[in-house]
This record gives structure tokens, sequence and C-alpha cells, in this order.
């Protein structure tokens, strides 16, 4: 057994986890486990979809996701859906290990940013997923699961770090970069070590949808858990050209007019329809449990996430809240909607629980399972939800921030000068009124709230720059 597989049946060990043998594997396959298809949309906003997203708010009348919005009348809408992290990396990991990106350390995008003459000095962070977490994947493939991982992953430099060393059996295109690295961008020559370029012309959204099908398709009489998460609609803008030209005739809207995004919607959107229809042909959509979930919020000047506040790598509600949908047959009422609040943390336990496999509490230890809601049969009766980024980045003018989220009031801290926010939701979704001022009571209970929770994970905050000239 070499080192990092030690680490990770220590770890697996350590967090309560379960080793199956081969025998008890193959008695729990007998009576067959539902497949899981874990979508990830990357920069993917909460009003890029066609569908209702709640609060009276319809989707985008400019965007087009058919086959997005048949998964939503399948399955469960959720309106108040949070990343754990306003840029990509840090959500990811989220997902993967079900502890939030400030308990890991890993808390900016895979380099990051660096500002030598900011007001502060940004911590000594984590750049990659450790090993000795047990991911999501790791703990299925314990259970007999073949598991597969298609498109990007962005959660190390180093291959050590890639997917085929964090639990999953096949990977097809998951390596260090966080945006299609090769020089033709989303068309070939890919520039991928791990995806081997297609016939000139291919576009790489739709590349990744045949091979998500395609592992579908190979592994459609055993459990599977493919993790499908896009590059999609991540910069550099780049779509086919023929619907481009279509949604160029198309009327536009104040907020959504960029009609080489739409073409890239409408491209992973057909990347869904492919996974979707594939089931069907097979005859497993019955034995599938689909979710389809963004990373963090739509960029700013590219989209907009109106009426809510703020982009991608902000605190405001456009930076944080998610279009998320859970299709479970059989259990989650066709068409249903939840708007109590939750947050990427929460996929893990609530996959190991679907699929009847012990919690692993001291891994998952930030994640709640949303069983309950998906079922319909009582809430989480969590206290709060958090975020923490204490980074800089050129998309957020405000600086590196905390904030928590419990019940319909949200706060807003900023590092630099520990000013606060206060809004509440249910009143005030895009966040214009503060009330910081107004509600001391409640401003001053949040933050305890925050600042003890912060301590509670050990998150790494930053500090004063001695080489801040002002």
């Amino acid at each position: 057994m070499n080192r990092r597989d030690f680490l990770r049946r220590s770890a697996a060990v350590g967090a309560g986890g379960l080793v199956l043998s081969n025998q008890a594997m193959e008695v729990r396959v007998g009576s067959r486990r539902p497949n899981i298809v874990f979508i990830l949309a990357d920069d993917f906003g909460w009003r890029d979809v066609s569908y209702d997203v709640g609060y009276g708010h319809s989707g985008s009348s400019y965007y087009e996701t058919p086959n997005i919005d048949k998964l939503a009348a399948a399955g469960m809408r959720f309106t108040d859906a949070y990343a754990a992290c306003p840029v990509c990396s840090p959500t990811r990991a989220s997902i993967m290990t079900g502890k939030h990106p400030a308990r890991i350390h890993l808390t900016d995008w895979i380099n990051g940013h660096n500002r030598p003459d900011a007001k502060l000095t940004i911590p000594d962070w984590t750049h990659y997923m450790r090993l000795e977490e047990v991911t999501i994947a790791e703990a299925l493939k314990a259970a007999g699961y073949t598991t597969g991982h298609v498109g990007k992953w962005h959660l190390g430099d180093d291959p050590v770090y890639w997917p085929e060393n964090q639990g999953f059996d096949v990977n097809k295109g998951g390596w260090k970069a966080g945006s299609p690295g090769g020089s033709g961008g989303y068309f070939v020559p890919y520039g991928n070590p791990r995806l081997q370029d297609g016939p000139p012309g291919e576009y790489l959204t739709d590349r990744l949808g045949v091979e998500a099908a395609g592992f579908i398709e190979q592994n459609k009489d055993r459990p599977f858990f493919l993790y499908m998460a896009h590059y999609a609609v991540h910069t550099p803008l780049m779509a086919k050209k023929d619907i481009i030209d279509k949604y160029k005739a198309k009327p536009s809207t104040p907020e959504h007019n960029n009609a080489t995004y739409a073409a890239m919607i409408q491209s992973m959107d057909e990347a869904v329809g492919r996974i979707m229809d594939k089931l069907e042909e097979l005859k497993i959509a019955d034995d599938t449990i689909v979710f389809f979930m963004s990373d963090n919020g739509g960029l700013l000047g590219k989209t907009s996430n109106a009426p809510l506040r703020g982009g991608k790598a902000q605190a405001y509600e456009g930076g944080i809240r998610e279009p998320m949908i859970i299709k479970w047959p059989g259990v989650v009422k066709p068409g249903s909607l939840c708007s109590e609040p939750v947050i990427s943390t929460d996929f893990y336990p609530t996959i190991l629980e679907m699929v009847s496999l012990p919690a692993k509490p001291k891994q998952h230890i930030d994640g709640v399972s949303l069983v309950p809601l998906l079922r319909q049969k009582g809430s989480l009766n969590r206290d709060a939800i958090y975020w923490h980024y204490p980074h800089y980045h050129p998309l957020n003018p405000y600086g590196p921030f905390g904030a928590i989220r419990k019940g319909r009031w949200k706060l807003i801290e900023y590092y630099e000068d520990m000013n606060v926010e206060l809004y509440n939701l249910e009143d005030d979704l895009g966040e214009q009124n503060d009330l910081a001022q107004v509600q001391p009571a409640r401003r001053d209970e949040l933050r305890d709230l925050l600042r003890a929770w912060r301590q509670s994970v050990n998150a790494q905050m930053p500090s004063p720059n001695p080489n801040y000239t002002g």
C-alpha cells in the first residue's frame, strides 16, 4: 500500500468511514443502489436559466435552457441554494469534502490573486485539495460504485491532486486548469492532457456531453457516480457560430444580451439533455438521482444576476446564490419548490443518506443532509450558514470579507475596516437597504456568531500589510 492509499484509508477510518469487503459490495450491488449524476456548471448565475427561479422572478427570456427546465419540472428546485464560496475551486472542494473552504484553508481559486500593495496581506492558504480528505467519490467507490469525472477539476496544479488520485476511476478532462487552456480554447486543440483532441471544429462542451453519455453507457449495469463538471460558461466566451447567429437574431433584454454567452448556455443545456436522454434510452432514469448546481454566481459584464446584487467573487447574493435542482425518482415530488437555505457542503451527507450509506460526520462536518427537505418531511433546523473569503479579486471592489445568513437576515463583514452591512433578504432580495445602524441588536448578534464560527473552523484571516502606504 502506497502512502496516498494509506492516508486515505486512515482518514476513512478516522472519519467513521466504512470500507466494505468485496463480498459486502457484491451483496449490496445485488440490490442495486441508485446511480448518482452530479452536474456542475461554471460561473452560471441564478437567473441564467429560463425556468421560474422563485420569489416572483421568472428566469431569462433570452437564454434557453429547455433540458434544465425539464429536469426542474421532474425534481425539486431550490430558490435559496448557495455556493460555499463566490469563486470556483473552494466551492468544488466543499462538494468533494463536505467541509467548508475555511476549514480546509482552500479559500480561493487556484492559484488566486495577490495584491502586494493592498491594505491587507492574504493568508498562506492551501492551493490544493489534500489527499487526506475522503472525497465523496472515494466514499462511493468504497461501497462498490464506479466513479467518473468529466470536465473541470481545478483542485491542484500537481497531477497527484487530480481526479484519478481522489477517488475517480475515470477522468476525462480534469486537470489543473480552471478554463479551457489550449490554443483553441473551447475548440480543438484543447491543450488538455486528460482529454484527447477530437476532429477539427469539435466544441468542448459537446465533447464533454459525449464523454458523460459514454461513461453512463459503459456502466449501465452497475451503480455509478458521474461528476459532470462543465467548463462552461466560464470565459473565454466562445461558442458555435450557428448558435451565436441564432441569438443575434433574437430579441434580447437589458439584463441578458450577449449572444455568445447565450450560445454557450445552449450548448451546456444540450449536454445536460444528452445525459438525460441516455438515461432514458438505457431505461435507468428511474434508478438515477440527478443533481444540478453552479459553483458561483454569474460573471458581471457577461450576464446579469438581477434582481440579485453583485456577481462572481462578491459577498452579495449575485455572487453566491445558485440555481439548484435535485431529481430523485420515486421520492422527490416533480415540480416541487424549496426555499430553505442550503449550501454546497450539504451534498456529501445528502448523497450518503440517499444511497443508504452510513454518515461520515467527521468528514462532512459542515454539511447537513437535505433528505428531510427532499421528502418534504421537516426542515434542517440549522442555525446559520457562513462564508469566508480572505482574498482580493479584480471582480470584487469591496475587498476580503466574511458573511452569515441566519433565517431572513444576512450580515457581511469587510475585513479591511471590519465594517458590517445587514440586510433583510425577505424584504430586500437585492440588498439595497443596509440596516446595520437601524438594527444594532441583530447586527451584533450576527457579527458575534460569524466571528465565533471563524474561530471554530480555524479560519485564516488576512493581516495588516506593512508595505501598505494608503
